[in-house]
């Protein structure tokens, strides 16, 4: 089968595409053939060595599949061949989803949304599992919250908006001016130029001062070390980015605030609440560019460079039925 290989860490350029052996499932397993897969920060931080010391090179990574299941393991008993199946693939745990064909535990497989197209499942795995975690398990965000979404308009943030208002919450967001119209289609409430306005102005003034209940950090950087400034008494600050920044914790001691650091677990039970979401109209991923396998380098690329255009998701057709939604992508 090909498969697009990590040969060393680096940029880019450090892919090569290449035939390798078919995998077979063993004993609780599924083999999937994949139909489509994205890419996502994670993916590129694996790439230029990140997490080197747990990635052994060469590798296949990739984090998100979309696909029909051709053969199953002895025990399986939730799946049968033809099954259309998507997944996140157990992180820094055996081969990723930059291939043709992928073997996964069962346990973390989930039936796909009829209403989604391979492209779109695949841009949901992940950011769609880390959201969940992010706000439903950790935030534990309620009825009648207010939300503050940095990047919203972004593969994780725009999943988030999406999620939240499903959830009964207020939601703010910082996005570009260009992208003022994409975060209201999602169901924003409060839409911030971060370009032209600090957004801990805006939110103070939309909140009459009180700030928001959740900030749900997907930048890194300075915006969470300034998280604090626009939450309220008891507020709660979830990031799913690095924390090597210095951050504020008088001014979230003084809030009383509790901070989450997120990593998402793979399991079929937060896609089959995703899948609900989904099937009652309350959720889309938004497929921004599509690439195809071999082009996955330069995907990593447009991923990598700053205001790439890109709204939502970068996805990879795989598969038969996944194909370019534009050769202008």
């Amino acid at each position: 089968m090909k498969a697009m290989t990590l040969k060393s860490f680096g940029g880019p350029d450090s892919f090569a595409l290449s035939d390798v052996p078919k995998p077979v499932p063993h004993a609780g397993q599924v083999l999937v053939q994949v139909h489509a897969t994205s890419i996502n920060p994670l993916d590129y931080q694996v790439r230029r060595g990140d997490y080197r010391d747990l990635v052994q090179l060469p590798a296949i990574t990739g984090h998100d599949v979309s696909g029909v299941v051709e053969a199953v393991g002895p025990g399986v008993t939730a799946f049968s061949p033809g099954d259309e199946v998507w997944y996140t693939p157990q992180i820094f745990d055996g081969p990723g989803s930059y291939a043709e064909y992928h073997v996964a535990a069962e346990g973390v497989v989930g039936k796909k949304p009829p209403s989604l197209s391979h492209l779109e499942a695949a841009s949901l795995t992940l950011v769609g599992g880390t959201v969940w975690e992010a706000l439903v398990v950790r935030a534990a965000l309620r009825v009648g919250e207010s939300i503050l979404v940095h990047g919203g308009a972004g593969g994780v943030g725009h999943v988030a908006i999406q999620i939240a208002k499903a959830m009964g919450a207020r939601v703010f967001t910082t996005v570009r001016e260009a992208n003022f119209e994409f975060a209201h289609s999602l169901g924003a409430d409060v839409v911030i130029d971060y370009q032209r306005e600090d957004y801990v102005d805006a939110v103070m003034r939309e909140t009459a001062g009180r700030g928001v209940d959740v900030v749900f950090d997907t930048i890194g950087g300075n915006t969470l070390s300034r998280s604090p400034d626009a939450l309220a008494q008891l507020g709660r600050v979830v990031t799913i980015v690095d924390i090597a920044q210095p951050q504020n914790v008088v001014q979230a001691w003084g809030k009383n605030a509790s901070y989450h650091f997120v990593f998402t677990r793979q399991n079929r039970g937060k896609l089959d609440e995703l899948s609900a979401l989904i099937e009652r109209g309350q959720l889309r991923p938004h497929v921004g560019a599509v690439y195809s396998l071999a082009d996955i380098p330069l995907a990593h690329a447009r991923l990598e460079t700053p205001n790439n255009g890109v709204r939502g998701k970068i996805a990879i057709a795989v598969g038969p039925s996944a194909h370019l939604a534009s050769a202008g992508f």
